[in-house]
């Protein structure tokens, strides 16, 4: 489908109203940026030898973050109409209100309680451009938020009237599990996305969970590392994407996961992106080239977009190319700030008569 029609699906989506709604966590992200991690290490050990001190040097930045933050963050600057559902606490409120000021289209409801605060060490790997994110949260009262925080008869409104509810973080939330059925079970009318983030110490448990409710989850998305956690607790070890794994490692492992857990399931990697449910698998390469400036919230960029895709109805081939390029997008700006949907569909344009000529 050409770049024409594809954003008037979305412009047209855009003027029926009707709002994408999405939970729950708010991370304050300070985002540490080391370019030779070898180098890194022998200074901190150099360090410990007189009892500490500093590095200096090293690029640092701190902005807002957490799954549902970036991503309602990322489908209002495209034009969406989104309810974001998380938690604030004295100091926080007014740093989540002022990076949302300038996007009226995001109506935040904050519940009282501490955000999470994540140190990012974005590791840029110049040797074999194996780049990396790691990160050491402390997850604040973003394990906390259940049923409870939404009960009032105007949430159950949203809910009923939303387009799309996106469940984020479950990994986080020790009340996951009841958040999914309750917010679910409340928008029988809307696609249901679920993104667990980093499930490898409850994976058992999030297994159970989608066996058990997968009727109510519409596309689950994964990265590498929660897909490699499914496949392992599901005694699938022999498909686990280690290092140098390709595209067929990636539509091997994602098609035998759709089909174990009866869920459609979007994966995004380094190398790909691809999209199965159990029968079918779509792939589409990871775009070349592309200058890396950031890290942080790239898989929350991809999911906005392929929620987008899902929205517009695009065919899983388009919809994987359309949400690779916009995460692409993210990764090469030097702000996020700057990102709107013009200018997406401006690259959008380009990658898209790039690949025609192939």
């Amino acid at each position: 489908m050409d770049p024409v029609t594809i954003f008037e699906r979305i412009k047209d989506v855009q003027h029926n109203n009707k709002s994408i709604t999405v939970l729950h966590d708010f991370f304050i992200d300070r985002i540490i940026k080391i370019n030779n991690l070898d180098e890194f290490f022998v200074d901190l050990k150099e360090k410990t030898k007189f009892g500490g001190g500093s590095i200096r040097g090293i690029p640092t930045t701190q902005l807002e973050g957490g799954n549902a933050v970036n991503i309602a963050y990322f489908l209002g600057k495209l034009g969406f109409n989104v309810n974001l559902f998380t938690i604030t606490d004295d100091t926080s409120h007014m740093v989540l209100k002022n990076f949302f000021q300038n996007l009226p289209n995001v109506k935040l409801h904050l519940s009282y309680g501490k955000p999470g605060y994540t140190t990012s060490l974005e590791i840029h790997n110049d040797i074999d451009s194996n780049d990396s994110n790691i990160m050491i949260s402390d997850v604040g009262d973003n394990l906390d938020f259940g049923p409870e925080r939404l009960i009032s008869s105007d949430n159950k409104e949203i809910l009923n009237n939303s387009a799309a509810v996106i469940l984020v973080n479950w990994a986080s939330n020790l009340k996951g599990t009841e958040l999914l059925k309750y917010v679910f079970k409340n928008s029988s009318k809307a696609l249901h996305f679920v993104d667990p983030a980093d499930i490898q110490t409850r994976s058992k448990e999030f297994c159970t969970l989608l066996k058990d409710h997968n009727s109510l989850i519409d596309i689950l998305s994964v990265n590498e590392n929660e897909c490699n956690s499914l496949l392992y607790e599901l005694n699938l070890q022999n498909l686990i994407l280690n290092k140098k794994y390709g595209e067929e490692n990636i539509k091997l492992a994602i098609k035998e996961l759709a089909y174990n857990l009866r869920v459609f399931i979007d994966l995004h990697t380094r190398y790909g992106s691809a999209c199965s449910d159990g029968n079918e698998v779509f792939f589409a390469e990871t775009l070349k080239n592309i200058i890396v400036k950031n890290l942080t919230g790239a898989g929350d960029s991809w999911d906005a977009a392929d929620i987008i895709g899902h929205i517009i109805a695009l065919h899983p081939q388009q919809r994987l190319f359309f949400s690779n390029a916009f995460a692409s997008l993210y990764i090469s700006s030097d702000d996020r700030k700057l990102i709107s949907l013009e200018k997406f569909f401006e690259y959008y344009c380009k990658l898209y008569n790039e690949e025609k000529k192939k």
